[in-house]
């Protein structure tokens, strides 16, 4: 696998994450040139500072991490985010809503996908695997597809369970080939994120990037 670092999307989501957490995140990600680092909204303004012109995305989250907010909250926080100067967008979608079978995540999606999309953003959306069937997760594929996602997630890290070779395949052979897929949520090892990227990962975003990426080394030595 060549190249393997522009797979990787350096996370720092935690609760008790501090600015020096965030720093050194910035550092690795520069040094390593990994596709990307996602912070919390708070941090996008200092984060797009650091990176200047590096070549790597600048990812935040809307709604997280469990899509509660409603269209309008989530509205102002994308507009806010790319104002701050978020390259892409990772959107948690409103999960009270598909499981009460109301076709809002739609709708929600298709707002925010045009804000996305008018300037020049990525939008992923994080559908929570672990809280769905394999049909539920063909169906929330089907819907970000519809809407206009660019991306479709598996994971915000704060569900039950994380990425599953099993779920990337039900995504990929349910999304068309121009969306691509990110996966999430307890990606330890390279050899894990190598599996994921087999099924059909396009994106594997981790807290242990650098790690992955020694191990990865460490294989093709």
């Amino acid at each position: 696998m060549k190249n393997f670092q522009r797979f990787l999307e350096s996370t720092l989501l935690s609760a008790t994450m501090n600015e020096q957490e965030v720093n050194s995140l910035v550092r690795e990600a520069i040094e390593e040139q990994f596709v990307g680092v996602c912070v919390p909204p708070f941090w996008v303004k200092k984060v797009n500072r650091e990176l200047q012109e590096e070549d790597i995305q600048l990812v935040t989250v809307i709604g997280f991490p469990f899509g509660y907010t409603d269209t309008g909250t989530k509205v102002f926080e994308t507009k806010e985010a790319i104002r701050q100067g978020a390259d892409e967008l990772d959107l948690v979608w409103s999960q009270t809503a598909f499981h009460s079978g109301m076709n809002w995540p739609k709708i929600e999606i298709a707002q925010i996908s045009k804000i996305c999309h008018e300037e020049g953003r990525i939008l992923k959306v994080i559908i929570e695997t672990a809280n769905l069937t394999k049909d539920q997760m063909r169906d929330a594929c089907l819907i970000c597809q519809d809407a206009g996602a660019d991306f479709v997630k598996t994971s915000t890290g704060f569900a039950s369970g994380g990425a599953k070779v099993e779920d990337i395949q039900i995504m990929r052979s349910t999304l068309s080939s121009n969306v691509g897929i990110k996966a999430s949520g307890g990606i330890k090892t390279f050899d894990f994120a190598q599996q994921l990227i087999q099924a059909g990962a396009d994106r594997i975003g981790t807290s242990s990037a650098k790690k992955l990426l020694e191990e990865w080394r460490n294989q093709i030595l």
